[in-house]
């Protein structure tokens, strides 16, 4: 067992003659600073898109933003601005938008396409509390971040106090 603890005792003796303290930490910094932006990437959902089919008859509030049922909601966790001064798809006056989102795909049953959808979170000093939607549909868990609704994105904004959620077309699904 002896040559083991020599041969850890060369390879740690090399390293130190070789590398400093400064470029070790400097190292470790790079990739701790690499790491924490991972989540901040985008995220592409289409492909989960494609399993949806239209809806042939319409539910009631299915065109009521103030409702849970509004086709846009159909990924939201949260209270919707639209029932705390602002609209669906812009935050109420006095609030900030996070700068970090959760993104969705939602089946329009007026023309029977998939739009992705940001939601984000609107960020100011006290929560609303009207309107409290909770909405599933194709969340992941919990250790896939960017595809899990349960999160208070506003922890990277300031002020960090929830609000609401507004919910924000950014595409269609090409056919």
């Amino acid at each position: 067992m002896k040559w083991i603890d020599g041969l850890f005792e060369r390879s740690a003796r090399t390293v130190a003659q070789h590398h400093g303290r400064r470029s070790a930490l400097a190292r470790m910094g790079k990739l701790l600073v690499g790491a924490a932006a991972v989540p901040l990437l985008p995220v592409d959902r289409l492909a989960h898109a494609a399993g949806a089919a239209p809806v042939a008859k319409l539910p009631a509030g299915i065109d009521d933003e103030t409702s849970c049922e509004y086709w846009k909601h159909c990924a939201i966790d949260g209270f919707l601005c639209a029932c705390c001064g602002g609209s669906s798809s812009s935050c109420p006056p006095g609030t900030s938008t996070s700068p970090i989102t959760w993104i969705g795909t939602c089946l329009n049953p007026h023309d029977g396409r998939n739009y992705i959808v940001s939601y984000n979170d609107c960020c100011g000093t006290s929560s609303c509390g009207h309107c409290l939607c909770n909405r599933n549909e194709r969340e992941r868990p919990m250790y896939k971040m960017s595809l899990n609704n349960d999160i208070n994105w506003c922890m990277a904004s300031q002020p960090s106090t929830y609000v609401c959620s507004v919910s924000v077309l950014l595409g269609v699904q090409e056919q």
